[in-house]
């Protein structure tokens, strides 16, 4: 959930702005005058009651002048905020390109700490086979730090697929589909443990049984034994988004396939990503994370019927 924001109080309340401010009283007791003198005092009272009203207004005219000062310095501050933030792309790298025609609900997915950490673990196994569940403007990068091992992507937004182009032979991105909603996590966790199908050793493009596998991904991704597997996709922010269900749990099956597999999980802060990483990757497997990033080591565990061995951590 959004975490709950702060009320916010003003920093001059709306009675002390638009009341009239508080003026002495100018009744002051006077000395008696003379009749002769009654057509002066009626002048000074009419010159009193013209100098309150000029008063209010200039009082009224200072406080609004504070008020859109203090708006011009939240602007200001703002725009320095915004500008601290990792620029957007503006030219094609490493044979990439991005549209900028249309702007990116979401530009920044990950954060510079957590991409450090994930660009280094790309880095100490370059070139290796790279597979990436979700299509972000940071991950372009990745592509070059693993230049010379095979990058592919899995991406089912059409908006993202229409804006990155790629012109590079070691890179491929395809479309894909999911069709469950974040909705259905728990119901789909109680699937996966009562039925035999989805157990590790069954493998993936068979698993016609198990509502979890992605059977129906490209080739390329059943053949290849990868060195990495990332999961930042579908995005699964709200109940009736595609969740990250089928994907978390197939880069599990993906991992055991391979000799020795890191398996990379983002938004870790989000309870399907945690329920499912516990269930499918294993809490003991955890070798490192950082912000909403976690990594895990999986090695060869193909004819395994169970995921974990004893689990500390259970999901009722």
């Amino acid at each position: 959930m959004p975490p709950d924001l702060a009320d916010c109080h003003p920093l001059v309340s709306s009675e002390s702005l638009f009341s009239p401010p508080s003026v002495p009283s100018l009744q002051q007791p006077y000395p008696s005058l003379s009749l002769k003198n009654s057509r002066g005092s009626k002048s000074m009272n009419f010159t009193r009651k013209k100098i309150i009203p000029v008063l209010v207004l200039v009082l009224s005219s200072l406080s609004i002048l504070r008020l859109v000062r203090i708006a011009l310095t939240t602007s200001s501050t703002s725009s320095l905020l915004a500008i601290a933030l990792p620029p957007k792309l503006q030219r094609p790298i490493f044979g990439f390109s991005i549209n900028q025609s249309r702007a990116s609900a979401n530009e920044v997915a990950i954060s510079e700490k957590e991409f450090k950490l994930l660009s280094n673990l790309i880095a100490k196994k370059a070139p290796c086979n790279l597979l990436v569940f979700g299509l972000e403007s940071q991950y372009l990068n990745l592509s070059a730090i693993n230049d010379g091992g095979k990058n592919v992507f899995l991406e089912d937004d059409p908006y993202k697929l229409s804006t990155f182009k790629i012109s590079s032979n070691h890179t491929r991105i395809y479309k894909v589909d999911y069709k469950h909603p974040a909705e259905k996590a728990y119901k789909l966790l109680k699937h996966a443990r009562q039925n035999k199908a989805c157990a590790p050793n069954s493998g993936l493009k068979n698993l016609s049984k198990c509502q979890l596998a992605l059977t129906d991904l490209p080739r390329e991704v059943y053949e290849v034994k990868w060195d990495v597997v990332v999961v930042d996709g579908p995005i699964g922010d709200a109940p009736q988004a595609p969740g990250r269900m089928a994907t978390i749990y197939s880069a599990a099956i993906i991992a055991r396939e391979g000799n020795t597999t890191d398996v990379v999980i983002h938004d870790i802060d989000r309870m399907i990503e945690k329920w499912y990483s516990w269930e499918f990757l294993c809490d003991e497997n955890l070798i490192s994370s950082r912000g909403k990033l976690w990594i895990f080591r999986i090695r060869n565990e193909i004819n395994s019927t169970r995921f974990c061995p004893d689990k500390g951590i259970m999901i009722q």
